[in-house]
C-alpha cells in the first residue's frame, strides 16, 4: 500500500501546554483508577502466570521513548522465559516489513499468554509505566532499541511525542497494518491529536477488547 509520507511539525506538538497538561492529569488519574480496579485481576493473572511454569508472571523490557529516551516497559509475560533469546532463530519467520519482528502463530507463547494477548490483557501493566510518566494512555507505541537502530528520519518522527499503550493502528488495523502503515498511522495522529480525539482512541480500544479485530 503506498502512502503519502507524512511530516510532524515539532514546534506545533510541544506547543500546546494546555492540551499536555490535561492529558497528563487525566493518564495519572485513569491509571492510578485502573491499577486499583484491576488489582484482582491482576492477583487472578499472575496466579494463572506462574502455576503454568513456575516463571515470572511480569516481563520488563527496554523500550525507546519521547525523544529517544530508553526505559522500562511492562507487561504480563505470555512467552516462555527465554523467548528473548529465541528471536534471531525466527527472523526467517517474520511477518511484518520494516523495522518490527511479529509472528502470528509464535512457537513462543505459552498456554495462558495466548489467550491474555486475544484480549490485550497482557498489557495491563503498562498502566504503572502511564502513572510513573514513562508513557501516555494513548500514543504511539514504544519501539525497541534495535528498531530505532534501523530507522531512518521519518520513522523517528513516532519519538517527537510520549509512546502510549494504544492508538489510532491499533484500534484500525493492529496486526494487520506492516511496518509503514503504523507508522503513517502513527504520524496521523499525531498531526491530528486533542482531547476529544485522544477520548474517542479510549472508547474505540475498550470495544476492540471485547470485539477483538486482529489480535495475537
Amino acid at each position: 500500500m503506498l502512502m503519502e509520507k507524512l511530516q510532524v511539525n515539532p514546534a506545533k506538538v510541544n506547543g500546546r501546554p494546555v492540551y499536555h497538561t490535561v492529558k497528563r492529569v487525566f493518564d495519572i488519574l485513569a491509571s492510578a483508577l485502573g491499577l486499583i480496579i484491576l488489582s484482582p485481576l491482576f492477583l487472578f493473572l499472575i496466579i494463572r502466570i506462574r502455576h503454568e511454569d513456575g516463571g515470572p508472571a511480569f516481563y520488563s523490557q527496554e523500550r525507546i521513548g519521547k525523544d529517544g529516551k530508553p526505559f522500562k516497559m511492562y507487561k504480563f509475560r505470555s512467552m516462555i522465559v527465554n523467548a528473548d533469546q529465541m528471536v534471531k532463530q525466527l527472523e526467517d519467520q517474520n511477518e511484518i516489513d520494516g523495522a518490527m519482528f511479529k509472528i502470528k502463530d509464535d512457537p513462543r507463547i505459552t498456554k495462558i499468554g495466548h489467550t491474555i494477548r486475544k484480549y490485550s490483557l497482557d498489557e495491563l501493566p503498562q498502566l504503572w509505566n502511564v502513572l510513573i510518566g514513562d508513557m501516555s494512555l494513548i500514543g504511539p507505541r514504544p519501539p525497541l532499541p534495535s528498531e530505532v537502530e534501523e530507522y531512518t528520519d521519518y520513522y523517528k518522527q513516532r519519538l517527537l511525542v510520549m509512546p502510549g499503550c494504544t492508538g489510532l493502528w491499533q484500534v484500525t488495523k493492529r496486526n494487520e497494518a506492516d511496518f509503514d502503515e503504523m507508522v503513517w498511522l502513527d504520524i496521523v495522529y499525531i498531526n491530528h491529536s486533542g482531547i476529544l480525539e485522544d477520548l474517542k482512541l479510549i472508547v474505540k480500544t475498550v470495544l476492540v477488547m471485547v470485539h477483538l479485530n486482529g489480535a495475537y
